[in-house]
C-alpha cells in the first residue's frame, strides 16, 4: 500500500496523452511540492498544465489537506474542482473526488510528493498513485521527519522495481 504505481521526476513529467489513451479520464493532484512549492501560489508551469490536460479532455481536481483558502486560491486561475481538508491518507477525500468528476477510481491517477499521505491514500482508494520527487526541500519539521521514514521504502520501491522509475 506505501509503494507508488510510478515514481516520477515531476508531475510535469508524467506522459497524460498515454494516461488518456490508455482509458484514464480524471486527474487528482496534491498542490504543495507537488506542482509549487509549499504555498506558492499557481505559476505559468502549473495554469499551463492544467489547460493542456483539460484540452486533452481530462477533467482535474486538486486534493489537499490544507484549509480551503490555500486551495481555493490556488485553483483561482484554472477553475478545476478541489477538495480541501481531504483527511489524506483516508480515501474519503479521492472517492469524492471522483465523484465530483463523474469517474470511477480506476478511470483516475493522482500524483504527489508524500508516500504516507498521497500515495497511501490513493492506493487505499483504487487510484494509480504517482509518487513524485519534491520541488523544494523547506518544508514543515512534521514533513522533514516524514521523509526520513519514506527514504527507505523509496530506495526498496526503486530498487524492485526500476522500470517504473523515471528520471
Amino acid at each position: 500500500m506505501l509503494f507508488p504505481t510510478y515514481y516520477y521526476a515531476s508531475a510535469y513529467d508524467i506522459p497524460y496523452k498515454k494516461l488518456y489513451e490508455e482509458g484514464k479520464r480524471g486527474v487528482l493532484f496534491d498542490v504543495d511540492n507537488t506542482l509549487v512549492e509549499h504555498g506558492a501560489p499557481a505559476d505559468d508551469r502549473s495554469v499551463r498544465l492544467i489547460k493542456q490536460l483539460k484540452d486533452m479532455g481530462f477533467k482535474v481536481c486538486f486534493i489537499s489537506n490544507n484549509k480551503e483558502p490555500r486551495v481555493k486560491a490556488f485553483n483561482e486561475p484554472m477553475g478545476a474542482s478541489y477538495i480541501f481538508k481531504a483527511g489524506k491518507p483516508g480515501k474519503a477525500g479521492y472517492l469524492k473526488a471522483c465523484e465530483n468528476m463523474n469517474i470511477r477510481p480506476e478511470e483516475a491517477v493522482f500524483a504527489g510528493d508524500q508516500i504516507f499521505t498521497d500515495v497511501w491514500g490513493a492506493n487505499r482508494a483504487g487510484i494509480e498513485s504517482f509518487l513524485v520527487k519534491r520541488i523544494a526541500f523547506h518544508e514543515e519539521i512534521q514533513i522533514h521527519l516524514k521523509r526520513i521514514i519514506e527514504f527507505p521504502i523509496i530506495l526498496l520501491f526503486r530498487l524492485i522495481h526500476r522500470k517504473r522509475c523515471f528520471k
